[in-house]
């Protein structure tokens, strides 16, 4: 978006929003006090909960790092949760996440998350009632992680990890005047790069689409299958031109680029027609899109961290007291 532009550097415009940055920052500081003072309320769960999101506003690939994170506890034969406010959806409950949830009523990440991992998934306004609601119908699970909410106070946390993309901090400035929810540097526990130029030290990871894409039921199309065909994308996520470019460095050539806003329910879409014309999509809007367009293929994304910041995570659980692989 033009804002996302803006907060690249300390311009005009930028300029112009710092009052209101350092409103936005009092704010911000004020209520971390009163979380800290005792007059908010922080709830702690029963078992290890560790927070995977970032300090700045817009996507930096912390749904990939999720699922990294999740499956790599699930290799070590650890029960994993996952938590989440369920972004975009048009309920407020708190429910679970199950197999064939529809992303309208669950949000587009988390159905993506339990769709990959597996593993239990709650939704909820609220994290610590989506964590108690976890707990009560799957007591095996003993291990929490939780997407997005680095600045959700009201739930107790055993482990941070920030996320960033390429852009970092871009300008460094507080929202709106640049994208920081909260002041940068911040104490946290891992720092972990989704992009391949970080800004600043960190743990790297390497990300590239796979070989294949998806049908609606399952079967794989490998991707040198396309090269010949008409090729549509389309996505909806916070940077989908990083998704076109992807694309074109596994030898596709794209015909059309549809750039929607993130989590775009698809509920007007109109199918790409043409007999050699093939639509390509994110696997997180597929879960949405395959209900107006069966025929569109999904591109899974491969994610891996550095083994480094696996073997750093391994060592700040195994540091927590009472706990159990469970």
């Amino acid at each position: 978006m033009a804002l996302e532009r803006v907060w690249l550097s300390r311009g005009p415009l930028a300029r112009l929003l710092w009052p209101l940055s350092q409103l936005f920052g009092a704010m911000a500081a004020l209520r971390r006090a009163l979380y800290g003072a005792g007059w908010l309320r922080t709830e702690r769960v029963d078992v290890p909960v560790i927070v995977v999101g970032n300090v700045v506003a817009g996507g930096a690939g912390k749904t990939p790092v999720v699922i990294a994170v999740v499956s790599h506890l699930q290799s070590k034969g650890l029960r994993v949760g996952i938590i989440s406010r369920g972004y975009g959806r048009r309920t407020t409950d708190c429910r679970e996440v199950h197999p064939d949830s529809d992303p309208r009523d669950v949000g587009d990440e988390p159905a993506l998350l339990r769709r990959i991992t597996g593993a239990p998934t709650f939704v909820a306004r609220r994290r610590a009632d989506a964590a108690r609601a976890l707990r009560h119908a799957h007591p095996e699970v003993g291990l929490i992680v939780s997407d997005d909410g680095l600045q959700h106070l009201a739930l107790a946390r055993d482990i941070e990890v920030c996320v960033f993309d390429d852009s970092g901090v871009g300008n460094g400035w507080l929202l709106p005047a640049g994208p920081l929810r909260e002041r940068w540097p911040r104490r946290c526990d891992l720092v972990l790069h989704t992009g391949a130029r970080p800004a600043f030290p960190g743990y790297t990871s390497k990300r590239r689409l796979a070989d294949h894409a998806l049908r609606s039921n399952g079967a794989r199309v490998p991707l040198t299958a396309l090269t010949a065909r008409t090729l549509v994308a389309v996505a909806a996520i916070a940077k989908p031109e990083a998704f076109f470019a992807m694309l074109g460095e596994r030898g596709l050539v794209l015909t059309r680029r549809i750039a929607l806003p993130d989590h775009h329910d698809f509920d007007d879409w109109t199918p790409v027609s043409g007999a050699d014309a093939t639509l390509l999509c994110t696997e997180k809007d597929a879960l949405k899109l395959w209900r107006r367009q069966p025929d569109a293929l999904a591109v899974p994304l491969c994610f891996s961290p550095q083994p480094a910041f696996l073997a750093a995570l391994d060592a700040k659980l195994s540091s927590l007291d009472g706990h159990q692989a469970s």
